[in-house]
């Protein structure tokens, strides 16, 4: 019983070494981070509407 405990043990170390060695790896390749470019593109307005709920407004 014991000696099937240790293969699982044994078996879950080597899948934590493989993920942590494959973690390390694509972090060394994306360059420790990624920062996107400015976009380009005009920021979302809205454009006639009312700046109140038409709830509030008043007519």
């Amino acid at each position: 019983m014991s000696g099937s405990i240790v293969l699982v043990l044994v078996i879950l170390a080597v899948i934590a070494v493989v993920a942590i060695a494959a973690t390390v790896r694509e972090v060394l390749r994306e360059g420790r981070g990624h920062v996107p470019a400015e976009p380009s593109q005009r920021p979302w307005t809205a454009g006639n509407l009312p700046s109140q709920p038409y709830s509030l407004i008043r007519f």
